[in-house]
């Protein structure tokens, strides 16, 4: 019999509606499954025992009663270290907050439980999620779902693994330099990048910064697009936010790949890749290239973004971290203390040069995807490597520029402000998870889904192409 927690979140909460399951029996379930697994990955770093329990028995008296149900009723819900729960240990990653318990939501968490979400569970990131490996000095790494002993990247790395282990059902994530994007590509799961704005957050703290979001991950794309419909939303407070509808998001129409015109590009022009990943990507669109109107080999116009990237990013830690640098700059990691010497260190000539190429490079971006229904591309430049290792400092032999140089598949993508769809695609030649990156057009999210659920579907057909799904008990070739 199938595990109920292997379900999809669609059909977990179908099964709610119509009163065949219990949120306490699938809560129970859940929390089983963590139980048993969690400690061999350490995904779940911070569980609300008592709340969880009051939150399902409430949704479960809910249902009995015919409420109005929310479209997340009863699932348990696995919320990013990063995102500040009510009544839930909430420590960023970070020795400065260990203990601390917030005593409100966050504006994207709230959404969440408005729409009948559980919030039981934390979910393991680097500190202040600074770092493409999740890990630190207070929950210390989680493993990859694959193979605990190599990364599964970050920073929503917990969030990642999670899903891929079958622990939750849903779990957030948020993306600067594909922190959502390569954990998902990483651990065989599907995520999310929205266009800047489409998820509204008010407590960032460059509110005008397009780099920074909020976003779904989840194990297919229906229940990415189900959980997209809820944390989306306009408010004021949100400068990029803007009015629109966001319920048809739920459940959007597959859309034909015949219909597309389609580029694929292996390191879009700009990034370092391993060979074998190489290797895998062409053999991948190989196998899917027949299903689009047409499908181009070539690179987007993505020069230069490794500069403009650094600095922008680097800018940004000032602003985020520079009072914990100046007052617990002991009790900080190496990578937050790295990036905010890196920004006190610009001048301002440097920081508006960076800010107006950023400018060029999104219409020329803009532009160029006029032309075009949907840019492919590899999620990651490089297999999972050792949790130990904080990052690759070299790729086929070379030595890589800076300790960012290894995302810069995903970080590229996070300066043109367009929406990207994160698919499971196989193993690589390490016999590890391998994604792709279907990169849409801005403000259409629903149209990505369309093409995300129709690709899914071919791409399941194909036994190379299919999800992969971990075994935590089968011994690593």
């Amino acid at each position: 019999m199938t595990d109920l927690c292997e379900f999809s979140a669609v059909e977990l909460r179908r099964l709610i509606g119509a009163k065949q399951i219990s949120p306490v029996e699938l809560w129970r379930a859940c929390r089983e499954r963590i139980g048993r697994l969690n400690g061999r990955v350490n995904a779940v770093v911070a569980i609300d025992e008592a709340g969880a329990d009051a939150q399902a028995r409430a949704a479960e008296q809910a249902v009995l009663r015919g409420d109005d149900l929310g479209p997340l009723h009863g699932l348990p819900l696995g919320i990013k270290d990063l995102n500040e729960t009510k009544g839930l240990r909430t420590t960023h990653g970070s020795l400065i907050f260990q203990d601390y318990v917030p005593a409100e939501d966050e504006s994207v968490v709230a959404r969440q439980r408005a729409a009948g979400g559980l919030i039981v569970a934390k979910t393991n990131t680097p500190e202040f999620g600074a770092g493409a490996n999740t890990t630190n000095k207070v929950y210390g790494a989680t493993g990859n779902p694959f193979d605990p002993e190599l990364t599964c990247a970050g920073s929503s790395g917990g969030s990642a693994v999670a899903l891929a282990l079958d622990l939750l059902p849903l779990c957030n994530g948020s993306d600067l330099g594909g922190s959502l994007r390569t954990p998902a590509g990483f651990s065989g799961v599907v995520g999310f990048r929205p266009t800047p704005g489409r998820v509204a957050c008010r407590e960032t703290t460059r509110s005008y910064s397009p780099l920074s979001v909020e976003g779904p991950m989840a194990r297919n794309v229906a229940d990415v697009a189900l959980y997209l419909s809820v944390l989306a939303a306009h408010d004021p407070a949100d400068p990029l936010s803007r009015p629109g509808e966001t319920a048809s998001l739920a459940r959007p129409r597959p859309v034909d790949p015949a219909s597309l015109r389609v580029v694929a590009s292996e390191d879009l022009g700009c990034a370092p890749v391993d060979d074998g990943i190489r290797r895998t990507f062409r053999d991948r669109i190989g196998r899917i290239q027949h299903l689009f109107r047409s499908l181009e080999r070539r690179d987007p116009p993505l020069a230069d973004t490794a500069a403009i990237f650094d600095v922008l990013r680097a800018t940004g830690f000032v602003a985020s971290y520079r009072a914990h640098y100046d007052q617990h700059r002991a009790l900080l990691g190496p990578n937050v203390i790295n990036n905010t010497e890196l920004g006190l260190k610009l001048t301002a000539p440097q920081v508006a040069a960076a800010e107006a190429a950023h400018s060029v490079l999104f219409r020329r971006f803009l532009g160029w995807m006029e032309e075009v229904d949907l840019l492919i591309a590899p999620t990651a430049a490089v297999s999972p490597f050792p949790k130990t290792q904080l990052f690759p400092t070299e790729i086929n032999g070379q030595p890589l520029a800076s300790y960012t140089s290894w995302f810069l598949l995903a970080s590229a993508v996070t300066l043109t402000g367009h929406p990207v769809l994160v698919l499971p695609c196989g193993l690589d030649e390490k016999g590890m998870p391998f994604g792709i990156q279907l990169v849409g057009k801005r403000w259409d999210e629903a149209r990505l889904l369309g093409i995300g659920l129709a690709l899914e579907a071919e791409l399941a057909r194909i036994p190379e192409c299919r999800r992969p799904r971990p075994d935590l008990d089968r011994p690593r070739r």
